[in-house]
């Protein structure tokens, strides 16, 4: 099993910036794909950014311009690095990380605990 630990969570004001990082259990070079979900009050779990093995990323649209997703496969480490941080930011941000066989198929996600973000005006 994959286990994932995300820091870097806490509180900043509207305007700033703050850098999550997801530490994996195992080389994430293994991993088909990692990304960053979140989960406000009264919502679903969104995903907010993705990097494949192929190193393309892929961004919601209310992030893009705003926050940068990264690797480091030395570390086995994700991190999300964001920027002009907006109250509707504030949520539980949760690492996840994606395994996925062809043959026989099948698709295995694991996920962190979650950090939180709070955005302040």
């Amino acid at each position: 099993q994959v286990q994932l630990v995300e820091s870097g969570g806490g509180l900043v004001q509207a305007g700033g910036s703050l850098r999550l990082s997801c530490a994996a259990s195992v080389s994430i070079f293994r991993l088909n794909a990692m990304g960053w979900y979140r989960q406000a009050p009264g919502k679903q779990r969104e995903l907010v950014a993705s990097i494949t093995s192929g190193d393309s990323t892929n961004y919601a649209d209310s992030v893009k311009d705003r926050f940068t997703i990264s690797r480091d496969n030395a570390k086995n480490t994700v991190y999300l690095q964001m920027n002009s941080l907006k109250p509707e930011d504030t949520a539980v941000y949760y690492c996840n990380a994606r395994v996925r066989n062809s043959q026989p198929v099948y698709v295995i996600d694991y996920w962190g605990k979650g950090t939180l973000v709070t955005v302040s005006s």
